[in-house]
C-alpha cells in the first residue's frame, strides 16, 4: 500500500555547477536541392522575372496617386519554392542594406501526393533591386566556375519562379478565412518597426483611403500590431506607396460559450456552505479571473473578493458581471465543483482570493479586437493595485476557430511575452522591459484549449481534427484541456439518454493539437473534469445533464444560487484553483515552478492509458499526448511527497548564449537517497523529470528559422548513466570538456527506457518524461542532470540577447517506489536539513 503523501517536497538547494558548453555538431546529411533544367536559362528567367516586377511596381504605385510622407520606396518581392523543396530563407535578406523577409507562408500542389510549396515575401527597397539582379548574373553564368566563386546555388536552385507580391502575398493567415475583393473585415496589420513613425504613416494612410483603425495597438520588438478595417481592394494599396507592412491576418472574435439554465440546487444549500467555509489570510495568493467581470455580490465569492480587486478595461461597461461566464469561473476557481461541498458537513478552508477584470464588453458590443492587447492592459490594472500578491491569470476565454493550428498569433505572442517578464506600456501601447534587472515578474496564465465547432457522437474523432483555439498555443502558458469521470445518468428525465464519453476518457468537448506541425508545443498540458454529454439512440447529441456536469455560482444570486457548468472553461477554472493550492502551499516557488509542479503531477487515466498502450512506438505516443496532455493533475501529488515517493524541486538561471555562441552548462548533483535504492537492488522504481521555462516571442510569421525563430531560447535536460562517471558525464555532452585530441566518449544510453523520448518531449517550453523499466540500483548511481541550452533567436541575434540577465527554469524530479515498502524521503530531507520528527 502506498505511504501517505504527508511530507513537503524538497527545495534543492544551492546552485548548479556551471561550465562553458560547446556542443557536439550534428550529423545531419546534406540533403542536395535538385537544380532546375539548366542554371543558365533558370537565371536568365528570375533576372526577367525581377525586372518585370520592378515595372509593375512603378505603374501600381503611380496609379494610387498620392504619396505617404516618410514612407521609404520600394516593392515587395515573392519566392516561390520548388515543390517539396524548402527555400534558403536567410539568404533572401541583406538587413544592411534593408531587403528584408517579411513573410512566410505555404501551400500544396494539386498533385494525387500533394508536395509542399514555400512562399517568402521581401520588402527591397528602391535602388536596392541590384543585389538580386547581380546574384541571378552570377548563377546564370555558363562558364566553368573559379576557385572560391559564388554562384549562389543554395540560394536560388530552390527557387521556381518569383513575382511582384500582391496584399495576399503578406497573408499568413488561414487560405479559406482571405476576404472577397470587396468585402469588408477587420485586418490585423502588422507593421515593421523602423524608425517611430509607423503609425503616423498608417494613419496618413487610411486617411486618404477613408479606412477605420483601431485606437489599441501591441507593440512586439520589431513589429507593431493594429486593426484596419478595410476590403482587400482598399487596403492593396497600402503595399505600393506604405511599405511598412509585414503581413495582414483576419482579426480574432472571441466566443463565451455563457451558461444560462435552471437552478440545481437551493438557496438555502449556499448559506450552509458559506457558514463552513472560512475565507484565506491576507497574504494568500489570487487567482485572477479575465472574463465578463465577476459578481461579488454572491454569498459565496463575496469575502473573496475585495472591490478594490474588480476591474474593467473600459470602465464605462462597469465591473459587474453582464453575461454570468465570469462569476461561474469564479466559484470552480474558488470551490471547485460545488457538488461535492453543498453535499458534505465538512468545513472548507479557502487558500486563495480572488481576483477579476472585465476584458468583454457588454453583450451586442464585442467586435473583432487585438485581445493582446486588452490581457496586457488588464495585467497592469491588478498588478498596480496590488503589486506584491502572488497570482496566477485564469483566461476560459478562446477564439471561435482553431484555424492557426499551433502558429503563434498576436494574443499568444502577448502571454507568452508578458509570461516571461514583459510589462505594457500605456503610453507606447507597447510590451516592454521596463526594468532590465534580473528580476522581472513572470507571470503564470492558465488558459483554455478551446471547444470544439460542433458536438458529435464520434467524440474522439472529432477532437482530434479540431484544433488548440488562440491563445492557447502560447507557449509559456499553462493550457487546459477537459477530460470526464461523469458517466452515470441518476436523473430519470434523461434515462433515454446515454453518456457520450466513457468514464475516463477525453471529454466531448475538448480540442486537441494533434493537427499541430510537429514544431509546435504538446498542447493542452493537462485535462481537467469538463463534463459530459449525452446521446439518443438515433446518434443525436444533447446537453447539459446535471449528472454530466459541474456546478458553480450564478451571476444573478437573487434569481438562483447555482448554475450547471462545462467545457474546457470550467476545466480551466479548477486548473488555476490548483496553481494557487501549489502557491499557497509553497511561497517561495516562482511560476515556471507552479506550472511544472501542476504538469508533474498527471497521469493519465486508465481509460487514457488503454489508448497510449495501443500506440505503436514513441512517435505514436506523441500524438496521443497531443490529445490527452500529461493527464490529469492530482493535487495530492502536486502539494506533498511521500515516504516512498520522493519530489524534489529545483530553481535556477541559465545563461543560454555569448556573442552568437552557446555560453554554459549546468549539472544538478542532487541529493539522492543512493543508500536506500542500492538496499532495494533489482526492484523496478520509475523516475520523472519536468523542466519548464518561459521564452521569449518572436511572433511575426517569416519561416521560424534562425533569427527568425519563435523562441527566444530552447533548454534540454539529460540524466547520468548508471556506469558514467561523472567525468565521463560531462565529457559526453560538453565538447569543451575534451582535453586537446580527446574523442567523445561512448555511451549505450537509455532512450529506449523514456517513456516519450527526446524528440517527442523536446517541444516548446515544458518537457516532462518517465523513466520506466529502471532498477533502484541503477538509480541510485544516477543522481545528477544536466541542463544546456539549445538554439534560439537569441543566439542568432546578439544585440537583442538577453542571456545576460538569465533565463530562469524550474526541474522537477520525483521518484516513487511502486509496490515496495521504502523511505526514500527521509534521507534525503535529512541531507538538505529538513526536520523530519513531525508529519508534514
Amino acid at each position: 500500500m502506498p505511504a501517505p503523501r504527508n511530507r513537503k517536497h524538497i527545495l534543492v538547494p544551492g546552485r548548479p555547477k556551471a561550465a562553458p558548453y560547446k556542443p557536439y555538431g550534428k550529423d545531419i546529411p546534406e540533403k542536395k536541392v535538385p537544380p532546375p533544367e539548366g542554371r543558365t536559362r533558370h537565371g536568365e528567367a528570375l533576372t526577367h522575372a525581377l525586372n518585370v516586377a520592378v515595372v509593375e511596381a512603378t505603374q501600381r504605385r503611380a496609379e494610387v496617386d498620392f504619396d505617404v510622407h516618410g514612407a521609404e520606396p520600394g516593392l515587395y518581392v515573392q519566392f516561390e519554392s520548388q515543390p517539396g523543396v524548402p527555400l534558403q530563407l536567410s539568404s533572401l535578406e541583406d538587413i544592411r542594406q534593408g531587403i528584408e523577409l517579411v513573410a512566410v507562408t505555404h501551400a500544396q500542389t494539386e498533385e494525387p501526393e500533394p508536395r509542399r510549396i514555400e512562399r517568402a515575401t521581401v520588402f527591397v527597397p528602391d535602388g536596392k533591386v541590384t543585389h538580386f539582379l547581380k546574384r541571378f548574373e552570377d548563377y546564370a553564368k555558363s562558364a566553368p566556375k573559379a576557385k572560391k566563386e559564388r554562384r549562389h546555388e543554395d540560394m536560388l536552385d530552390p527557387v521556381a519562379t518569383l513575382r511582384l507580391a500582391t496584399l495576399r502575398g503578406l497573408w499568413t493567415d488561414a487560405t479559406e478565412v482571405y476576404p472577397q475583393d470587396n468585402e469588408v473585415i477587420w485586418w490585423e496589420v502588422w507593421l515593421r518597426r523602423q524608425d517611430g513613425s509607423e503609425l503616423a504613416r498608417l494613419m496618413e494612410f487610411a486617411v486618404h483611403q477613408s479606412l477605420a483603425v483601431a485606437s489599441r495597438r501591441l507593440q512586439f520588438e520589431d513589429r507593431i500590431v493594429t486593426l484596419v478595417r478595410a476590403s482587400p481592394a482598399r487596403l492593396s494599396a497600402s503595399i505600393d506607396v506604405l511599405n511598412d507592412v509585414a503581413e495582414v491576418r483576419k482579426a480574432k472574435e472571441v466566443a463565451t460559450g455563457i451558461v444560462d439554465s435552471s437552478p440545481v440546487e437551493q438557496a438555502d444549500w449556499g448559506r450552509d456552505l458559506l457558514g463552513r467555509t472560512t475565507p484565506a489570510s491576507a497574504r494568500a495568493p489570487a487567482v485572477c479571473i479575465l472574463d465578463t467581470g465577476v459578481n461579488r455580490g454572491h454569498p459565496l465569492l463575496s469575502a473573496s473578493l475585495q472591490a478594490a480587486d474588480c476591474h474593467a478595461f473600459d470602465t464605462e461597461w462597469g465591473t459587474h458581471d453582464h453575461h454570468g461566464h465570469g462569476t461561474e469561473m469564479a466559484g470552480l476557481a474558488l470551490f471547485g465543483d460545488l457538488t461535492p461541498h453543498l453535499a458534505s458537513r465538512q468545513p472548507v478552508p479557502l487558500r486563495h482570493h480572488l481576483e477579476s477584470v472585465k476584458i468583454l464588453p457588454p453583450e451586442g458590443k464585442n467586435p473583432p479586437d487585438l485581445y493582446g492587447a486588452i490581457t496586457a492592459d488588464a495585467v497592469n490594472r491588478v498588478e498596480i493595485q496590488a503589486p506584491e500578491r502572488r497570482r496566477c491569470f485564469s483566461m476560459a476565454i478562446s477564439t471561435t476557430d482553431g484555424r492557426d493550428r499551433g502558429q503563434p498569433t498576436s494574443w499568444s505572442a502577448a502571454v507568452d511575452a508578458l509570461a516571461a517578464g514583459r510589462m505594457f506600456d500605456p503610453s507606447t501601447q507597447g510590451l516592454e522591459y521596463l526594468d532590465d534587472g534580473v528580476d522581472a515578474a513572470r507571470r503564470l496564465f492558465v488558459l483554455c484549449a478551446g471547444n470544439v465547432g460542433e458536438l458529435h457522437v464520434n467524440h474522439i474523432e472529432n477532437s482530434d481534427t479540431d484544433s488548440i483555439h488562440d491563445p492557447g498555443q502560447a507557449w509559456n502558458a499553462l493550457t487546459v484541456g477537459g477530460f470526464t469521470e461523469k458517466a452515470v445518468i441518476n436523473d430519470p428525465t434523461w434515462s433515454h439518454m446515454s453518456p457520450v464519453a466513457r468514464p475516463g476518457e477525453l471529454s466531448p468537448w475538448s480540442t486537441t493539437s494533434l493537427l499541430f506541425a510537429e514544431a509546435w508545443p504538446i498542447k493542452p498540458d493537462v485535462v481537467f473534469e469538463a463534463g459530459n454529454v449525452m446521446k439518443s439512440a438515433k446518434g443525436e447529441v444533447d446537453f447539459p445533464c446535471p449528472d454530466l456536469s459541474l456546478l458553480s455560482t450564478y451571476f444573478r444570486p437573487a434569481e438562483q444560487s447555482f448554475v450547471l457548468s462545462w467545457a474546457t472553461s470550467a476545466a480551466t477554472a479548477q486548473a488555476a484553483r490548483l496553481s494557487s493550492f501549489i502557491a499557497a502551499e509553497y511561497p517561495t516557488l516562482w511560476p515556471e515552478s507552479v506550472r511544472a509542479l501542476l504538469v508533474h503531477s498527471a497521469e493519465w487515466t486508465s481509460q487514457m492509458r488503454a489508448s497510449l498502450q495501443g500506440a505503436s512506438g514513441k512517435r505514436a505516443r506523441a500524438r496521443l499526448v497531443r490529445r490527452y496532455g500529461f493527464g490529469v493533475p492530482n493535487s495530492d501529488r502536486a502539494l506533498r511527497s511521500a515516504n516512498d515517493a520522493l519530489t524534489l524541486i529545483a530553481q535556477a538561471s541559465i545563461r543560454p548564449f555569448e556573442e552568437g555562441k552557446m555560453r554554459e552548462i549546468q549539472f544538478f548533483e542532487l541529493p539522492w537517497p543512493r543508500a536506500v535504492l542500492q538496499g532495494l537492488g533489482g526492484a523496478r522504481v520509475r523516475l520523472r523529470v519536468t523542466l519548464s521555462y518561459f521564452i521569449e516571442p518572436n511572433p511575426g510569421r517569416r519561416g521560424w528559422k534562425h533569427r527568425h525563430r519563435y523562441a527566444s531560447h530552447g533548454l534540454r535536460f539529460d540524466l547520468k548513466g548508471r556506469t558514467e562517471s561523472m567525468e565521463e558525464f560531462r565529457k559526453r555532452l560538453n565538447q569543451k570538456a575534451l582535453e586537446d585530441g580527446e574523442r567523445r566518449p561512448s555511451y549505450g544510453g537509455d532512450s529506449d527506457k523514456w517513456y516519450l523520448g527526446e524528440q517527442s518531449r523536446n517541444r516548446g517550453s515544458l518537457h516532462s518524461d518517465i523513466l520506466e523499466g529502471c532498477s533502484a540500483a541503477d538509480l541510485a548511481e544516477r543522481g545528477v542532470i544536466a541542463v544546456y541550452p539549445v538554439s534560439g533567436w537569441w543566439k542568432d541575434q546578439p544585440r537583442r540577447d538577453r542571456s545576460e540577465q538569465g533565463a530562469r527554469y524550474a526541474l522537477i524530479v520525483s521518484i516513487e517506489t511502486p509496490g515496495v515498502e521504502a523511505d526514500i524521503w527521509t534521507p534525503v530531507a535529512e541531507e538538505v536539513g529538513l526536520p523530519v520528527d513531525t508529519e508534514q
